[in-house]
């Protein structure tokens, strides 16, 4: 109980921290602006990272905190780690030059190590929760979600303070919203799915050396790619950059988007394979397999429900789905102590969710 409390208090601190140095560099007013032009970006990079977490729906606590995480924890420690190297920089190669080792050399290394230092600890201390690529995308890319729309608000706010609104071309909050809220909203996400990809391997591996140069070489990726994305950016003019940013990150970003695809159907294969076997085992319905066995079918079932029962019952047939989906994912790994003790979890929740729905919609019937 204590080690939660002690995790909020230190996000709590960190968080007004942040908002505390924001606001004495940009003022309240650049702030609030900040605050109103960040949360756009990020609603579409949550909404598309809980999309892609939909046939395996992570805990709901950990994808809150995951972001949270990355938006003061991750976001302070790059920030006073990025500050110290530019200072230094400057102090040993001149003035102007520490902003550039802090954006090619510091900012990659840090940055990356602070998003995907959270997706690490999951792995490693809920690795029941962690069952590949999917899961190490989706963890690393709330994070980086959470990293990117702090530091938006400093940047749109600091836009703000200096030009205003601008005309949409000039510098200004309106430009910067373009750059970074339109153009390139999945670039931190970018970066940090590299690291999720190369735990999610490691989650999945049974080799040793796999599982040690896997998430190295995801580490790697993701700096490599921060610097050249910070390089053309500081270093590179406009057509620099455009090309950069059309001719790799584009590129890079369908890539992972093809890759996410694939695992998803990779996911919906394990539990259309598994789900005959829970049947023979009686942990479902026969005339359950059609409706589990696809994304439409498990949403029209809740709809049903949600409409002859209520929206709790709906949430019951929800968590019922979820559970039948971790225990397809358990089924094929090879049995162990821990693996028995979370199928005998698993199962107690799934007929508490579906006795609980049943409840409800009895319930319903009778006050009908």
């Amino acid at each position: 109980m204590l080690l939660p409390v002690l995790g909020l208090v230190v996000v709590a601190i960190c968080g007004l921290t942040l908002l505390a140095l924001v606001t004495v560099r940009v003022g309240p007013l650049a702030v609030a602006i900040g605050v109103a032009a960040a949360l756009v970006p990020v609603a579409v990079v949550v909404a598309t990272f809980l999309w892609v977490d939909r046939w395996e729906p992570e805990p709901a606590k950990l994808l809150l905190l995951a972001f949270a995480y990355g938006a003061c924890i991750a976001t302070l420690t790059a920030l006073l780690i990025n500050n110290t190297a530019e200072t230094v920089g400057d102090l040993l190669l001149g003035k102007g030059n520490g902003s550039r080792i802090s954006a090619l050399v510091s900012a990659p290394l840090v940055e990356e190590a602070a998003k995907g230092s959270f997706v690490l600890a999951i792995l490693l201390r809920r690795s029941d929760e962690f069952d590949g690529i999917v899961d190490g995308i989706v963890y690393a890319g709330l994070t980086a979600a959470g990293f990117a729309f702090t530091e938006n608000i400093y940047y749109f706010g600091r836009a703000f303070s200096d030009y205003g609104f601008g005309d949409g071309t000039s510098a200004g909050v309106i430009a910067a919203f373009v750059l970074r809220g339109v153009l390139s909203p999945f670039t931190h996400p970018l970066f940090a799915t590299l690291t999720g990809i190369g735990l999610g391997v490691a989650a999945r591996s049974t080799s040793k050396s796999v599982r040690i140069l896997a998430p190295l070489g995801g580490y790697v990726g993701a700096v490599l790619l921060h610097a050249l994305w910070n390089g053309a950016a500081t270093l590179g003019g406009a057509k620099t950059f455009l090309n950069v940013y059309f001719l790799i990150f584009v590129p890079m970003f369908i890539a992972v988007f093809m890759l996410v695809l694939l695992q998803r159907r990779r996911e919906q294969r394990i539990i259309v394979a598994a789900l005959p076997r829970m049947v023979a085992d009686r942990w479902i319905a026969a005339s359950e397999v059609e409706l589990l066995s696809s994304l439409a079918g498990r949403r029209q079932w809740r709809r049903q429900v949600r409409k002859q029962s209520g929206s709790r019952a709906a949430r019951a047939v929800g968590a019922y789905q979820a559970n039948v989906t971790q225990l397809a994912f358990l089924k094929r790994a090879k049995p162990t102590v821990q693996s028995t003790d979370r199928q005998r979890e698993l199962l107690n929740s799934l007929r508490a969710s579906r006795a609980e729905a049943v409840r409800l919609a009895g319930d319903k019937a009778q006050a009908g």
